[in-house]
């Protein structure tokens, strides 16, 4: 792979996604009592802590949850909040380390009588009491079961950043797709619309080719809205823009053209596959897909709102599309440099 360009070009993806946004009318409480329910737990250094605030996880959820009550919105921040605790510690460790680490979350959100004391255990026993209280049983079997993928696979992220691997196409998907959280985060519309899908309807043809190309959109488009900000890290395997260009030995730009042409194809797929639902599936099912497209327009939406991906021109950058990528951050220098690009 050739030497980086000085900037790029983003794909219109807000263009080829006709999903309607929306906000969450409880945001600003939800986000002020989740915000306030993790600092209690002094989890972050000043420079995460600031990572922390800049990247408005909440309001990620009050675009991607719009039709959440207000206890549903609350708890589906907590969540996102705790997956940052568990993604930012995770980021630093071996994979072996974050192995552990992905452990104790996995532990705490599947036994009611284990903890170990730590402070993520308690984190994820907060959010497993509320979580349940609202959960049907099939939706919280499957909840866990995708904790316990989402991360094995964190963990395997850590090892090939270990070796600086970079897979190929076929084996990054399954990864990201898991390792991206996404999939935990549509679990939790069932717990918000307070239905419990049979698993019968997670083996049906349309309604995973629906549920898939939902994921696969929310991933392409974080990998290529986060791009710079994780090459400037040094973080950028984990990223289907790197396992693009090294595959198909494309440019920058080209990579990012193509992402475009495929997330296009994902809303198409999205849209076609849950018009062909069957209406034997019960109403549930289509209310589930349709409630996921909010996931792929929301996660547009908000990544130009916060400061997280495109710093403190993420207003600029919406407009422009253009992205000015960073240099290669230094170990000494990167506390004193998050201020703008995070």
């Amino acid at each position: 792979m050739s030497a980086l360009p000085s900037q790029f070009k983003l794909p219109d993806l807000l263009s080829t996604c006709p999903l309607k946004d929306g906000t969450n009318p409880t945001y600003k409480k939800a986000a002020a009592e989740s915000r306030a329910w993790i600092g209690s737990y002094n989890m972050f250094a000043d420079r995460k802590r600031a990572f922390f605030i800049q990247g408005q996880n909440e309001l990620l959820c009050s675009h991607v949850y719009c039709y959440a009550g207000y206890e549903q919105l609350r708890t589906t921040c907590d969540f996102v909040n705790l997956l940052f605790v568990v993604d930012e510690v995770s980021d630093e460790q071996s994979g072996e380390d974050a192995r552990a680490t992905g452990q104790v979350f996995v532990n705490a959100m599947k036994y009611a009588d284990w903890h170990d004391g730590s402070k993520l255990a308690k984190l994820t026993k907060d959010f497993r009491a509320r979580f349940l209280r609202l959960a049907g049983p099939k939706n919280v079997a499957r909840f866990v079961a995708l904790c316990e993928s989402y991360t094995a696979c964190v963990g395997k992220e850590a090892e090939l950043r270990e070796s600086s691997q970079v897979l190929g196409v076929k084996e990054f998907i399954p990864l990201r797709r898991q390792n991206s959280a996404v999939l935990l985060c549509f679990s939790l519309v069932e717990y918000i619309l307070g239905i419990d899908l049979d698993d019968e309807v997670y083996r049906d043809e349309n309604f995973l080719n629906a549920y898939w190309a939902a994921c696969d959109h929310v991933c392409w488009a974080n990998d290529v809205y986060s791009y710079d900000m994780e090459q400037s890290k040094g973080l950028s395997n984990n990223n289907i823009v790197t396992v693009l260009m090294e595959e198909n030995h494309t440019s920058l730009q080209d990579t990012s053209d193509y992402i475009g042409e495929k997330c296009a194809e994902f809303v198409q797929i999205y849209l076609t596959s849950k018009k062909r639902l069957s209406p034997s599936l019960g109403p549930d099912a289509a209310l589930f897909l349709e409630s996921i497209g909010s996931w792929m327009i929301g996660n547009l939406a908000w990544s130009f709102e916060t400061s997280r991906y495109f710093g403190s021109r993420h207003l600029e950058v919406k407009e422009t599309g253009i992205v000015v990528l960073r240099p290669r951050e230094l170990p000494e220098d990167s506390s004193s440099s998050d201020s703008d690009e995070e």
